[in-house]
């Protein structure tokens, strides 16, 4: 038995213990600077407000370097030529029979290769994939050419440019036809190569020649070739531009005369009465543009009573007359109807909705398809957050049909092959729905990855389907 005397006398060396190491810990915590691995977040260093004079001080030579890796062959046809793929809707239609039955083995990935961070997608032409990309170790962009079938790298061209992250950096999309490859890099810079050899054949420095705000989270813009003619939209000098293909001439340019800036979303081509228009939604107001003819460039038509501060969907033809825009940060949706009367454009407006009142979207472009609008709810859109839903065109307040609590999805990519959706959500996990008119029916699921912010847009070609999260890109054996 212990002594009462002696028990006392532990009793106090403890708390003494205890009071001397709380003590430390105190001091220790006063001497130690929580913030001593903080980054300074000052104004500008998302490069906005900065004067575009700043960037001339950097040199940047453009697509300067190149390496073959091995010749490479395909037989291949299949093609995914741009954002959206060949029509612009994000729609596959093939003769190739898809495995519908999912299983531990099926669909399996055919091979994965590391990326930067980012969120670039590829394209695909004659078996050939096209991705850009940034080398944080070299501190350079890049353009990669891969073989479909077995993930082989064949060539890559390349230049030093600084890009900090910023919830990744590379996030657009080639495009490729059969002669040429174009291009913009997270810094707004823009290559035009030959296809086939990745000869670099002419490119621009927007921020440098048309002093252009590169937007925050840097550029989301994927360019367009029609008629061998790039097509981008700067901001900035110009509000839009078209370049000759094979010389880098530029053919015209649209005056930027209220100073709209560059937005995340996509320029889309859109025929109204008869006429080519490019409808763009750039930061501070929303233009149709005519795409060819003698007045290729003009501005046709101007809205400036939906100004969200991000847009990153690109707008859609969702009828003979009307365009649907949408945006994430609470900005919902906008349905404008277009009319041609006599020589000139006039533009109403049929809609505008809240995230929680009707059709919106965050990231993704929403899906036209049989008539009927598809599109995944952004997370504040109240009760149908991160669910697939369906809408008429003729009302996008009120839903056909929504995917339901227990079929949620995130920020990732979904598009349409034969009737059959499919969506990839933030963690890798595919799934697999029916197109329907009626009601939200889905067909399988499967987790492929164990992916982070799989957000890129997805690309299809020969069976092959490309999916990538922040860090890899993938590629799903679909064949049945």
């Amino acid at each position: 038995m212990i002594n009462p005397t002696t028990y006392k006398k532990y009793i106090f060396i403890s708390i003494g213990i205890l009071v001397s190491l709380y003590g430390i810990l105190l001091f220790t915590w006063f001497l130690k600077d929580p913030t001593i691995n903080f980054e300074e977040n000052n104004p500008g260093l998302d490069k906005r407000n900065i004067s575009p004079e700043k960037f001339k001080e950097e040199l940047v030579k453009i697509g300067d370097k190149f390496q073959k890796f091995t010749d490479y062959k395909s037989d291949l046809k299949g093609c995914w030529p741009q954002f959206r793929g060949t029509n612009s809707d994000n729609i596959v239609k093939t003769n190739i029979q898809l495995n519908e039955n999912w299983s531990a083995k099926i669909p399996h990935i055919v091979w994965s290769v590391e990326l930067g961070d980012g969120h670039a997608a590829p394209a695909i032409y004659d078996g050939l994939i096209y991705i850009l990309d940034y080398d944080e170790k070299e501190k350079a962009d890049a353009l990669r050419c891969f073989s479909l079938i077995e993930g082989k790298e064949i060539w890559k061209r390349w230049y030093k440019v600084k890009i900090k992250r910023n919830h990744g950096r590379s996030r657009t999309i080639p495009f490729v036809n059969d002669k040429y490859i174009l291009t913009i890099g997270p810094r707004c810079h823009v290559m035009c190569m030959d296809r086939l050899s990745g000869n670099l054949l002419w490119t621009i420095d927007l921020e440098k020649q048309y002093n252009v705000e590169t937007p925050f989270w840097y550029t989301g813009q994927c360019p367009q070739i029609i008629n061998d003619i790039a097509i981008i939209a700067p901001g900035g000098k110009a509000l839009m531009i078209g370049v000759d293909c094979q010389t880098g001439k530029v053919l015209w340019e649209t005056p930027n005369l209220k100073n709209w800036k560059m937005s995340h979303a996509c320029v889309t081509a859109i025929i109204f009465c008869g006429k080519k228009i490019f409808v763009y939604p750039a930061i501070g107001g929303l233009c149709g543009i005519a795409a060819d003819g003698n007045d290729a460039g003009k501005i046709l038509w101007e809205y400036e009573l939906w100004t969200p501060s991000v847009i990153a969907p690109t707008a859609i033809a969702i009828g003979k007359d009307r365009i649907l825009f949408t945006a994430g940060y609470g900005a919902g949706s906008l349905v404008l109807k277009i009319e041609n009367q006599g020589d000139k454009f006039i533009v109403n407006k049929i809609s505008k909705l809240s995230p929680s009142e009707g059709i919106s979207s965050e990231q993704q472009t929403p899906i036209l398809y049989n008539g009927l609008i598809y599109s995944i709810q952004p997370k504040d859109a109240g009760v149908l957050k991160n669910q697939l839903v369906c809408y008429s065109p003729d009302d996008c307040s009120k839903p056909i049909w929504s995917s339901g609590k227990t079929s949620r999805f995130g920020l990732g990519p979904y598009m349409i092959i034969n009737d059959i959706f499919f969506i990839l959500n933030d963690d890798g996990t595919l799934t697999m729905a029916k197109a329907s008119k009626k009601e939200y029916i889905q067909l399988a699921q499967k987790k492929l990855f164990e992916g982070e912010d799989a957000w890129g847009p997805m690309a299809f070609a020969d069976g092959y389907l490309l999916l990538r999260d922040s860090k890899k890109l993938y590629c799903i054996d679909l064949k049945k």
